[in-house]
């Protein structure tokens, strides 16, 4: 009988935590789910095989312990907008964070990190580029077993986009232009990404993975990518989703100062 893997989500209570971890729950794994402080009022009614704490991921100590008994986990929070003047550096958000999760990982004895990064695109901050290589450079240094993955933009199907954005997204999934950078960068469903950030998780690897969207893809089916399905943490299906804008100023999860 197969054991039901247990998988750490960071960035419960964003469009990308809560939808990665339903599209886990879809592959039939528990999920332990890292939502901000703050944000407990928005878990009423949610799926009973999800277990959560509130935890800032930019304190260790309110980390310790909550990836115990988890298979994975995946790091989702960071940010494409920083705030200098309020110490919210592009390296504060985007690597100080994996570093702590990592480290997490690595005192709780959890055996694979999957780390939301980016790929570079002229559209996407380079300084926030920077800070997720340095992420992935420190997943390397602490020997943790990881799989990276660089995400392009996501969107919520349905939700109004730019022209400049949606043509990018009908070229990059169709032949030659798939075959090119541009099937790198090309913004995609946020449905698409989490099915395929889930199943990567769940795969039985050895080895450390360097993911793009290419690879995300091939792991949903054609009607998947085509058409989509539902993802939701509650029951009932009945809480709202946040349309994610495709600006470079959209955050990738959430920030510290969200929750001050």
């Amino acid at each position: 009988m197969a054991v039901t893997q247990r998988v750490l989500v960071t960035g419960g209570g964003t469009l990308l935590g809560d939808s990665i971890a339903s599209a886990l729950l879809a592959e039939g794994a528990e999920v332990v789910l890292l939502v901000r402080p703050g944000s407990e009022d928005r878990l009423q009614g949610m799926d009973s095989r999800i277990r959560w704490f509130a935890a800032d991921v930019w304190d260790p100590a309110s980390l310790k312990g909550r990836a115990r008994g988890c298979t994975s986990a995946v790091h989702t929070v960071g940010g494409l907008v920083a705030d200098p003047k309020q110490g919210y550096t592009y390296q504060w958000l985007n690597f100080v964070s994996a570093r702590n999760v990592a480290n997490l990982c690595v005192s709780s004895g959890v055996p694979h990190l999957v780390l939301l990064s980016g790929v570079r695109a002229l559209w996407v901050n380079s300084a926030y580029i920077a800070a997720k290589r340095e992420a992935e450079q420190y997943l390397a240094r602490v020997g943790l077993r990881h799989t990276i993955i660089r995400a392009p933009l996501v969107y919520r199907r349905g939700a109004q986009r730019s022209l400049f954005f949606a043509l990018l997204t009908l070229l990059g999934q169709v032949p030659p232009f798939s075959w090119t950078r541009l099937g790198r960068v090309a913004p995609m469903p946020i449905d698409v990404l989490a099915r395929g950030v889930a199943r990567l998780t769940l795969e039985d690897r050895s080895q450390n993975s360097l993911i793009y969207a290419g690879g995300l893809r091939r792991k949903n089916s054609r009607q998947e990518r085509r058409y989509g399905a539902t993802l939701a943490l509650t029951n009932d299906d009945t809480r709202p989703t946040p349309a994610v804008s495709e600006r470079a100023d959209t955050p990738f999860g959430w920030t510290p100062g969200s929750d001050r």
